[in-house]
């Protein structure tokens, strides 16, 4: 059983083998940790990212970490809030569990993860944070090489959401 951690930081300072960037579908930089991640690694993750033709919500792709601690980036897109009547939680834990296979597939220990669609994508923080606790939580109960998988918090009102929902 590999373990699961809580932290506020900046995501693209974490030193693990895998950093997961809450991208959206095109895979070509937008606004909060995709802005972010995008920018921290300079043109290579854009050039990179290319290739792919973009990525389905709910699905994940990887790259490497360029300049980053983080061996490898895993771009994930995350669902948009549209109230929660359709498919918006069944697609965010695919988000977190499809990055969590393509770690395991690339031999990754340690994995960061953003709180993903929680940002612009106006998923509700009390929502997400136990599907994303949860399916992380199944994933690491047969997870063969995954260990440690920690949440980057950007602020103290998502810190506060993944502690609670832990």
């Amino acid at each position: 059983m590999g373990e699961i951690k809580v932290v506020q930081s900046d995501i693209t300072k974490a030193r693990v083998d895998a950093i997961v960037n809450a991208a959206n579908t095109t895979l070509m930089g937008g606004g909060g940790v995709d802005g972010a991640i995008h920018r921290a690694t300079g043109p290579g993750l854009y050039i990179a990212c290319r290739r792919f033709n973009g990525c389905p919500t709910g699905e994940a792709r990887i790259t490497s970490g360029f300049n980053l601690p983080a061996q490898y980036i895993i771009h994930t897109p995350g669902p948009i809030w549209h109230g929660g009547d359709g498919v918006e939680r069944q697609l965010l834990a695919n988000s977190y569990r499809n990055s969590l296979l393509l770690a395991e597939e690339y031999d990754c220990r340690t994995v960061a993860f953003p709180s993903i669609s929680t940002g612009v994508y106006a998923f509700p923080l009390n929502i997400a944070a136990p599907i994303a606790l949860t399916t992380i939580r199944d994933f690491l109960n047969t997870a063969k090489v995954v260990r440690e998988v920690t949440m980057v918090c950007f602020d103290t009102q998502t810190l506060a959401a993944y502690r609670q929902a832990l």
